[in-house]
């Protein structure tokens, strides 16, 4: 696919190519991946000011995303990849790769400091969600700040860097400038923006009056902030698909059930009843789960739950709305997320419009006509997928309508090489026609009996 960069990409861009320490704080689905790994191309083949690029990131970021983008983009297909990750075996296998990107999760930050000690030689480093340091305790951020002085240019992205105040902010810019603009410790940053009030047994900071405004102006220079709504000027959402890949074993045990399921139906017409049936449990193993005969849920995968973790991360407490299809998507999602709050009540939209609830999880069946939910927030979630045009559009409809005060980004979470590919298909109009399931699932049996499934 060629890259063809929106302006604000563009202005991105130059950023990084102009600053040796360089914050891209861009909201999700603006294209940070592709706009750095462009940067990166650019600094090393063409500027050739970088031989050697590290890139830490959550785990399944590193395990999936930044290797997709540059076989996505045409421009791209020439850097070659290794990926740290594994056993201490595999990572170090992994180091001795010729590679232009090395890719890394920040768990094992400490371990590759400590493992390469003063032979560093990454001379450039792209830190995919800077706020994941935002603590100066952190091991990942003591073991970073040892080898900052050998990075000769680096990167931060995230979309918001101070979730939950500007105290967050220092230990984020260190990383950038070695402490240039906000001090060289935390100490000197808190005497500086903040003082103190006294509670019994501790004590809180409070920023100082105008202090916000004088922060932004220390770093502005080298951080570039962009918002969605500011840049990307859409009338109609932002759509997002997410692959969860499964394992080749998990995607085998989906491929055996939906074989036994699909060939179980009837020879001659498939009937709504069966297709439906079929389609469900289908969609239930695509998600994670089925039910058994006795209305017990088995588990088959987490890949959706790790891939909804990473969306809630990245929305960097941004509230999300969640769309789940079954009880059982419901059920593990909670467990995933204990402060997940299921839609139910008035009380409950009240506090989803006031921005008191940063997980907000929903049926689509539950959400219809009329219910108010675009105060709250503008990034929806699909964890699971069902074949009604009208539920998926009237969900979202839920925070894409008037009074709406930002673009709204539709999310779908796909388990890759399942049925939830054939329901986005139809969804997104490529097959919309009201026998699409029916279609859809005569289509698999056709295949399965030709040997091909």
């Amino acid at each position: 696919m060629k890259f063809v960069p929106h302006d604000y990409q563009k202005t991105a861009l130059d950023h990084v190519i102009k600053n040796p320490a360089a914050g891209l704080l861009l909201d999700m689905g603006m294209g940070k991946t592709v706009t750095t790994l462009t940067a990166v191309d650019q600094l090393m083949n063409d500027y050739l000011e970088v031989d050697k690029v590290l890139v830490i990131a959550p785990l399944r970021v590193a395990e999936d995303t930044w290797s997709r983008e540059t076989e996505k983009w045409d421009h791209l297909k020439h850097l070659k990849i290794a990926k740290i990750l594994g056993p201490e075996k595999q990572r170090l296998a992994a180091l001795q790769e010729e590679a232009d990107i090395y890719i890394i999760n920040r768990e094992n930050t400490e371990w590759l400091v400590s493992t390469l000690g003063l032979k560093w030689d990454f001379d450039m480093v792209v830190i995919d969600e800077l706020s994941s340091f935002k603590s100066h305790t952190s091991k990942r951020f003591k073991a970073l700040k040892k080898v900052r002085p050998l990075i000769k240019r680096i990167v931060g992205l995230t979309g918001t860097p101070a979730p939950n105040g500007y105290m967050d902010i220092w230990a984020e810019v260190y990383l950038l400038d070695r402490g240039e603009r906000l001090g060289k410790n935390i100490t000197a940053y808190r005497q500086e923006y903040f003082y103190t009030v006294q509670r019994p047994g501790f004590q809180l900071y409070k920023i100082r009056e105008g202090s916000e405004q004088r922060i932004n102006d220390q770093i502005k220079d080298i951080c570039i902030s962009m918002k969605a709504k500011d840049y990307l000027k859409l009338k109609e959402p932002l759509y997002i698909n997410v692959p969860a890949a499964l394992s080749k074993e998990e995607l085998q045990t989906y491929r055996e059930m939906e074989k036994d399921a699909i060939l179980q139906l009837e020879e001659g017409t498939i009937t709504a009843l069966n297709a439906a049936a079929v389609a469900g449990k289908l969609l239930q193993i695509a998600n994670g789960a089925v039910y058994d005969t006795d209305g017990n849920y088995i588990r088959i995968h987490d890949r959706k739950l790790d891939v909804l973790e990473d969306l809630v991360e990245a929305a960097n407490g941004k509230p999300v709305l969640v769309f789940y299809s079954f009880k059982h998507d419901l059920a593990r999602i909670q467990e995933r997320f204990p402060k997940a709050q299921k839609l139910e009540t008035a009380e409950d939209i009240k506090n989803w419009n006031a921005g008191k609830v940063p997980i907000m999880l929903a049926h689509p069946a539950s959400t219809g006509h009329g219910l108010n939910l675009q105060d709250g927030g503008n990034i929806i979630i699909w964890y699971g997928l069902n074949w009604s045009l009208e539920l998926y559009q009237q969900a979202n409809a839920r925070l894409h309508r008037q009074g709406q005060t930002e673009g709204v980004i539709i999310h779908h979470i796909i388990a890759e090489g399942t049925i939830d590919e054939r329901v986005l298909q139809v969804l997104q109009g490529k097959n919309n026609r009201q026998d699409a399931l029916l279609d859809a699932l005569k289509a698999m049996k056709t295949e399965l009996e030709g040997g091909k499934g």
